[in-house]
């Protein structure tokens, strides 16, 4: 509740400056930036912070890469190219004696409410977690979209003795999947490939389960990419999708306030991001594809600690390193990062789950 007013109090304020001002799509003025970031700025002191990521949220540092960041013809390429530079990073750090984890899982954490924090164990816990929220215990096709390096995937291989298939963008993302499918001994049970999420290379109804772990945020058209899962999975089978979104929007409202659109439009830039949508968006478009028993999920609180854990990784020396050698996109990346923590905090992100089911013939 004090986020969400500190939030308010950073609106009425904007307003105040800028009653004027237009923000049309994802084209933002110099004048709603400036007043955007000088909001934002009522919080920054407020916060018990001790990674120092509050100064991120109101100078826009990311700007200085931005030159440096090779140009690509299409959103596809730019996600492709994100990816191949970052994930090796991302698996060596996160996979550090240090982090106790094995760097192969690419994704939020599940953090309950008053345990330690563990950020390798919360990452296991999120696919724990999906996994009961879905109500799977079994399945024998599972298909992994949006897989990086197949660490969820290979988890349910050895966990239910499955066959799983993973799809990605990046190249380099799955080469390594097939190449630690190989090392763990499950390379006739898991197999990668590139391929788009939004027209994937697989008949009709060919999976019981179909797993989406924070991939909907790179789809372009989230109806098609609804509906594209709908078709790949088999009659009875279970659709699942975690997925970052923006707030439900209420009381008529028909956007985000415009400081909210700079904030997103910040993190859409570094992470190759297209537009947003609310979890209400995706319960219709689900409905609209003729799935059924919908439900729904909020697990915002549950994984405001992983960014926290992200950023005081990112700035150490090891990390610092890290970011240079990989590439100025991946250091573009990482300098939005405490935006996460700005939109999670004020409630303008949400981290929703959605499950479903497609009805049997």
């Amino acid at each position: 509740m004090r986020a969400r007013r500190e939030f308010s109090t950073r609106i009425r304020a904007m307003r105040a400056v800028d009653a004027g001002s237009a923000l049309s799509g994802r084209c933002v003025t110099t004048r709603a930036r400036r007043d955007a970031r000088r909001a934002t700025r009522s919080r920054a002191g407020k916060d018990d912070r001790s990674d120092g990521s509050s100064v991120f949220e109101r100078v826009e540092f990311e700007r200085a890469v931005k030159p440096l960041v090779g140009e690509t013809k299409t959103l596809n390429e730019g996600i492709a190219k994100f990816y191949d530079e970052s994930s090796g990073l991302w698996e060596r750090v996160w996979g550090s004696s240090e982090r106790g984890g094995s760097g192969e899982h690419m994704h939020h954490g599940y953090y309950r409410r008053g345990e330690p924090i563990d950020h390798a164990a919360a990452q296991v816990e999120m696919i724990e977690e999906s996994l009961r929220f879905a109500r799977v215990s079994d399945c024998k096709r599972v298909l992994d979209v949006g897989c990086g390096i197949g660490g969820s995937s290979r988890y349910m291989v050895k966990k239910f003795g499955c066959e799983a298939e993973g799809v990605t963008l990046s190249p380099v993302q799955a080469a390594r999947a097939n190449a630690l499918a190989t090392e763990q001994g499950v390379e006739k049970m898991a197999k990668y490939r590139v391929a788009d999420a939004l027209n994937m290379p697989f008949e009709d109804g060919s999976f019981d389960f179909v797993w989406s772990m924070e991939s909907g945020e790179h789809m372009p058209d989230k109806k098609k990419f609804v509906d594209e899962l709908t078709r790949v999975c088999e009659p009875g089978g279970t659709i699942l999708i975690v997925t970052w979104c923006h707030r439900v929007l209420k009381d008529g409202k028909k956007e985000l306030e415009p400081a909210e659109k700079v904030l997103l439009d910040r993190i859409c830039d570094a992470y190759y991001l297209p537009a947003w949508c609310s979890i209400e968006d995706y319960k219709q478009l689900a409905k609209e594809a003729g799935l059924v028993d919908v439900q729904v999920a909020d697990w915002s609180e549950e994984v405001k600690p992983f960014w926290k854990g992200v950023i005081q990784t990112a700035l150490t020396p090891s990390g610092i390193i890290g970011l240079i050698q990989s590439g100025a996109a991946t250091l573009r990346g990482a300098l939005v990062m405490p935006l996460m923590q700005t939109g999670l905090a004020t409630g303008t992100i949400k981290f929703n789950a959605i499950v479903a089911r497609k009805p049997s013939r």
